[in-house]
């Protein structure tokens, strides 16, 4: 074995035997240093993969929608809209869509309803997202009732529950037929909430959203990548609002690297006041405590980090769930996929890690260059 490794190997065994001797000390701090790094993980990994499974699901989405408005206010579009859209170049799978919302008194939530654009249901039968059949406790054969737009009762056999895997976007969904849609809510043929389409080319997609405008000043075209930047711009938000929550415990870090960087401990000083009178080089009680700096940010940085997989990935991130869940009453249960980012693993590292480590060298070097005398005294 080379010497140089001989000796790093003989410096981290005394290192770990001397932590050992203050292990309640070391203990503590590896436990606040682990909840500092278990937040900042849980917080990076959870909006990443929440990311990640909004992207997905809005990659099915219509490259364009276009709704009507009037005073400023999304109004129904009509059906001869839809016509003079599909005359433009580029333009394809033009179709009109109908979905609205309705609040139910029973449960004090909104719930979507919608007409699939393929499949749908016959007429008198629904499909239901997980989330409303857990809050109606409602499952497949018993019937649901609501008031319509005139005050009518209209009743629902559940014909089946949508996928759980889907429940992120259709936790409080009512998929039924266009003909009980246009019923409940008062809507006559020929008129639509909005009008969705694909582009051939996606590269023309802002050339027919420009066109579209031109031909109908009254409309507004939405696309999907404005789509994407909003979701993406929210969970930013909800991200930075999760950190301000838990700015105490970076606080509590930079306290403590602070209190780490100000100086030494009686005993530390005496302790390296002894390795000095009995033969230790300056740079060998430099990196005995650069070794201890780096194993306690290690292990808190490497425990942290697993606790955070576990909690996003296992829990679907449970203590995050008041923040993130705001003011819907209806909120999906759904599993995040796992994956790890790496860049943001070494972001994280660096500004955890290498702080504290660096924080222990310079009281260390300086007691280290002091003479053994001056500092046993």
């Amino acid at each position: 074995m080379p010497p140089w490794i001989e000796r790093q190997r003989h410096l981290m065994d005394y290192t770990l035997a001397a932590m050992a001797r203050r292990w309640g000390r070391n203990l503590g701090l590896v436990a606040v240093y682990t909840l500092l790094v278990f937040v900042l993980a849980s917080v990076m990994m959870f909006t990443d993969a929440i990311q990640r499974e909004a992207g997905q699901l809005l990659e099915q989405a219509p490259e364009v929608v276009v709704q009507r408005m009037v005073a400023g206010r999304h109004d129904l579009i009509s059906a001869d809209y839809m016509d003079a859209i599909a005359a433009i170049r580029g333009a394809r799978q033009v179709r009109g869509r109908l979905w609205g919302y309705h609040f139910d008194p029973v449960t004090a939530a909104n719930y979507t309803f919608m007409v699939p654009a393929a499949n749908a249901p016959p007429a008198g039968r629904v499909h239901i997202g997980a989330g409303l059949a857990r809050a109606r406790g409602a499952a497949v054969g018993d019937v649901l009732s609501f008031r319509g737009h005139d005050g009518a009762l209209f009743s629902f056999d559940i014909e089946g529950l949508l996928r759980a895997e889907s429940e992120i976007i259709t936790a409080d969904a009512i998929l039924l037929s266009e003909e009980d849609f246009r019923a409940f809510f008062g809507i006559r043929p020929g008129l639509f909430t909005d009008i969705s389409l694909q582009v051939r080319n996606p590269r023309e997609v802002t050339k027919v959203a420009e066109k579209i405008v031109e031909r109908f000043p009254d409309t507004r075209p939405i696309l999907r990548s404005e789509m994407q930047r909003t979701y993406a711009s929210l969970f930013d938000w909800r991200q930075g609002l999760v950190l301000t929550v838990f700015a105490g415990a970076l606080l509590a870090f930079a306290i403590l690297a602070w209190d780490k960087a100000a100086g030494l401990s009686a005993e530390e000083r005496r302790e390296i006041g002894i390795l000095k009178a009995v033969g230790w080089e300056t740079t060998d009680i430099i990196a005995m405590k650069t070794w201890e700096g780096a194993l306690v940010s290690l292990t808190a940085f490497l425990l942290g980090v697993l606790l955070a997989y576990g909690h996003v990935f296992g829990t679907s991130a449970v203590m995050f769930e008041p923040v993130l869940k705001g003011w819907a009453t209806l909120y999906p249960r759904f599993v995040l996929t796992p994956h790890v980012d790496l860049f943001q693993l070494a972001v994280l590292a660096f500004l955890t890690v290498v702080p504290y480590t660096a924080a222990t060298v310079v009281p260390n070097w300086k007691t280290a260059v002091t003479d053994p005398d001056a500092v046993m005294r």
